[in-house]
């Protein structure tokens, strides 16, 4: 039997200072494609997607972050320039000041509403699915 060919599948973060709940952190990633993103990455095959968000995040930006709820799973084809990715994005807690490490150059706090930065991917999308859990409690919304 020969195995499908499926999309790959990431976890990111939305880390939130407990000192500021208003503010999350973003990356500026490394390696193409250039922009800044929230923390996360690729899952290792036999690795849980949570396990995955959980040390993605410790390698970018040094923190232990206590994950909260599943924002969404986003899957547009075209949201990753790289290929096809499909990536579950949960909302997370985190103290301490972030370090940028791995494949990320830089972190930084900033207001989701208005980060002040050139964001990758569909992150400005996620950023606004947030901002609706954030005032209302709503995970994202179904897109088809």
């Amino acid at each position: 039997m020969t195995a499908p060919v499926t999309p790959l599948l990431a976890a990111d973060v939305i880390i939130r200072p407990q000192s500021a709940p208003d503010r999350v952190l973003l990356i500026q990633r490394r390696n193409p494609p250039q922009g800044w993103a929230l923390p996360g990455g690729f899952v290792d095959r036999g690795e849980r997607v949570e396990a995955a968000a959980l040390r993605e995040a410790r390698e970018e930006t040094g923190l232990e972050v206590a994950l909260e709820a599943l924002l969404g799973c986003y899957s547009d084809p075209a949201r990753d320039p790289r290929g096809h990715t499909v990536s579950a994005v949960y909302v997370a807690t985190a103290r301490g000041e972030p370090r940028a490490g791995d494949d990320a150059r830089d972190a930084r706090w900033v207001d989701p509403a208005d980060p002040g930065v050139p964001l990758a991917f569909d992150h400005a999308l996620i950023l606004g699915d947030y901002l609706r859990y954030r005032a209302t409690g709503e995970v994202a919304p179904l897109r088809l």
